[in-house]
């Protein structure tokens, strides 16, 4: 096996030609996606990772100055494309990931078909006129609270980013995917993810994406999806009936659906580039 594809936990799926890449965002890991992936497997080829230094990647490849920023993982993306020679692909991406696959898409285009991004922002601190969710201090609290207890910062944090008090078993599931994360390797993560700015690369896009964006993200605002589609060529932007920032978790037939619809072009069939959920 290509070292590659163990150093990232590589998993190759389904029965299709086209191929659909599924990469989670921060404190998950590939287990992430488990509520959709079966409903792609008749028709698609489905490749799950984890990024070095999530879920059972090898630890042992982490490097720090790599990770700092949002370009390392990027790098994940684009070896595990160049070790299964992979062309034309369907990226999906969760939260960063939304920026990570972009960055790689911006690196290697002739590789991308589409991109999708679920609950994406392209700077989460609000910056004059733009609304990225956070102010300075508020990141810097999460900062700290990951340094002096991520587990209990975790443990906190997965109910209100899940948004779904009459689930509270999904909450669950999401503090024992954080939980599974080192913490050293979280903050890190936390770092490059919340000190990111690419609102200035959105407009060299050039393969056509999809924003989903869930109601009521504390974490991805509506102002951060519509900045994204305003200035992103060929974006279409979907605000779904899903609470919370895990609409993959929380309301997976919707988020099905919508990954469908886009994929297969019936969006862009029906005229309209800018469309909400009913």
């Amino acid at each position: 096996m290509h070292p590659i594809l163990i150093r990232n936990n590589v998993k190759i799926l389904g029965e299709g030609s086209q191929v659909i890449v599924f990469a989670h965002g921060f404190g998950c890991a590939q287990s992430s996606w488990k509520f959709i992936t079966d409903a792609f497997l008749n028709d698609y080829k489905v490749i799950l990772f984890d990024y070095v230094g999530s879920g059972d990647s090898d630890l042992s490849q982490y490097d720090q100055r790599k990770y700092a920023t949002l370009e390392g993982y990027a790098c994940d993306v684009i070896d595990i494309i160049e070790a299964l020679d992979l062309n034309n692909i369907i990226f999906v991406g969760h939260s960063v990931s939304s920026m990570i696959g972009m960055i790689a898409a911006l690196q290697m285009p002739e590789a991308f078909k589409k991109l999708v991004f679920i609950g994406p922002s392209p700077r989460y601190l609000n910056d004059r006129d733009y609304i990225g969710g956070f102010n300075a201090e508020d990141i810097e609290t999460i900062f700290e609270h990951i340094a002096d207890d991520y587990v209990a910062w975790s443990k906190q944090l997965a109910p209100v980013v899940m948004n779904t008090p009459l689930k509270p078993e999904l909450a669950d599931f999401l503090q024992e995917c954080f939980e599974a994360t080192d913490p050293s390797v979280a903050l890190a993560f936390a770092m490059a993810t919340f000190k990111a700015d690419y609102r200035d690369k959105l407009k060299n896009l050039g393969v056509p994406s999809l924003t989903l964006q869930s109601s009521n993200d504390m974490m991805a605002p509506l102002s951060a999806g519509e900045f994204i589609h305003k200035n992103t060529p060929e974006n279409f932007l979907v605000v779904m009936k899903a609470t919370g920032h895990f609409p993959h978790i929380s309301e997976p037939e919707e988020t099905i659906r919508e990954i469908k619809d886009f994929i297969e072009d019936i969006r862009l069939k029906s005229g309209s580039d800018h469309l909400y959920a009913s």
